[in-house]
């Protein structure tokens, strides 16, 4: 899962948050075994998990770049930034990401009866 750090392989792009979230609703909803899934699930999913990344958590950014305030191809922006207590606000960020989806995922799960 590094990879999906600093914007996709330290590129600045879409918040590798962001790509797991997506990433999930798909291997939830998706198809499975030749059988094709729910992709008004999983749109539906995606657009209300964007909005409120956006809108609760990052300020209205997707990109890694405006989040961290991080050019990710200057390697002393990059030094100064892992130097930094900065990498702190993205651990929050990402799990603060996590809950959503979580929460997400489980409000329409099966309630179990004891």
């Amino acid at each position: 899962m590094g990879a999906f750090g600093g914007g996709l392989g330290s590129n600045g792009e879409t918040c590798g948050a962001i790509v797991g979230g997506i990433a999930s609703f798909g291997l939830k909803y998706g198809g499975v075994h030749g059988k094709p899934g729910d992709d008004t699930t999983i749109q539906a999913y995606t657009e209300e998990f964007l909005k409120r990344f956006k809108e609760d958590l990052a300020k209205g950014c997707i990109f890694c770049r405006d989040i961290t305030g991080v050019d990710w191809k200057d390697e002393k922006q990059v030094e100064e930034y892992r130097n930094s207590d900065k990498p702190v606000n993205c651990w929050i960020l990402v799990g603060k990401t996590a809950q959503l989806i979580g929460e997400m995922l489980e409000r329409d799960a099966p309630t179990q009866q004891t």
